[in-house]
């Protein structure tokens, strides 16, 4: 049995809410991952299963190889259908936000949410909760908003509503934010949960072969040419740095999402405790961070790169240049020395 974390009045509150929606909107945040796409599309997916009116959109387009995942092609894209979207907030009478803490993580679909008078949730595994929504069931130790969310269907006694479909939603976010469970997977109760997603007849290879296994033949090349031709090394502060330019992605025809997990790859060199990954964007650089152990990439994303997230994985936005954004990586590595302990 997993332990019982949740607090009750927020369970009876979001009942209340679910049970007298007539018409309710899921939405999720900018560019979303396999966790933002597998709550979002099993929770639809439940409640579409006892009868609810439900709609799901997100700001942009989401990765390509998550349109698999059951629910996808019903996925309404904010960036593309803005007033189909903003008709749909307006007359939502309840509005479910996953995996996100604040509006401005929804970008262009911030406003429509914040003037609808609809009642607002979110469910959301990030640190910092703001308060647009009540209730905010917030729980940043877990490792994923798709294993928040298996808890909160079930003590809304829900848990026979959860299909194949919605469970491997489910199973596919918990993989995504932890790498297949090779990270931030200690918590016994994440293994309980995947065994009921898997008993209700999910394929676990098949899931992982079609999320993180299969990668385009330029996506492949630009890996190789990233970590061949891109990567640096700072031994003595044990980190890892890479960049790639716009030209560079445009070379081997990048399309979304043929950078992710990139960062990852230098936490596999002994010795590495933190990985930035910084790409070329127009008008700014995007960046991602992931580390091992107990070093808050969170707190470096804050401080310095105007983002934020879990200790072990963050990210940001730089308004600069490319060049700009290593060199002020680079001048930090000394000063991050103060974030760790060698063992």
């Amino acid at each position: 049995m997993i332990s019982r974390i949740l607090d009750e009045k927020k369970i009876k509150r979001l009942a209340r809410l679910i049970d007298r929606a007539g018409r309710i909107v899921i939405t999720t945040h900018l560019s979303p991952d396999g966790d933002a796409m597998g709550s979002s599309l099993a929770l639809a997916r439940v409640l579409g299963n006892i009868g609810k009116d439900v709609a799901v959109i997100v700001p942009d387009q989401p990765l390509e190889q998550l349109m698999f995942l059951p629910g996808a092609k019903d996925v309404i894209v904010g960036s593309r259908y803005a007033d189909f979207a903003a008709a749909l907030f307006r007359k939502a009478n309840l509005i479910i936000c996953l995996d996100f803490n604040e509006l401005k993580r929804i970008d262009r679909l911030a406003p429509f949410v914040d003037a609808s008078k609809a009642a607002k949730v979110m469910i959301d595994h990030h640190l910092d909760p703001s308060d647009f929504a009540d209730p905010v069931i917030s729980h940043p130790e877990m490792s994923s908003t798709c294993m928040l969310l298996f808890r909160v269907l079930c003590r809304l006694e829900l848990f026979n509503f959860i299909d194949k479909e919605a469970a491997s939603c489910l199973l596919a976010g918990m993989m995504t934010d932890t790498g297949n469970f090779s990270y931030n997977a200690n918590d016994p109760d994440a293994y309980i949960i995947e065994a009921e997603l898997v008993r209700k007849g999910v394929d676990k290879v098949e899931l992982y072969n079609r999320l993180l296994n299969r990668v385009t033949e330029n996506c492949l090349r630009l890996t190789s040419y990233a970590l061949l031709n891109r990567m640096e090394v700072f031994a003595d502060a044990h980190a890892a740095l890479i960049c790639l330019t716009r030209d560079e992605l445009n070379n081997f025809h990048y399309v979304k999402g043929d950078t992710e997990g990139l960062v990852n790859r230098p936490l596999a060199i002994p010795g590495i405790i933190y990985s930035a990954f910084l790409r070329e964007e127009d008008g700014y650089v995007k960046v991602s961070m992931r580390s091992v152990g107990d070093f808050p990439v969170n707190k470096l994303c804050k401080d310095h790169f105007g983002g934020g997230g879990h200790l072990n994985a963050a990210g940001g936005e730089f308004p600069g240049t490319l060049d700009e954004c290593a060199d002020l990586f680079r001048s930090l590595l000394d000063e991050n020395k103060k974030l760790y302990i060698d063992k």
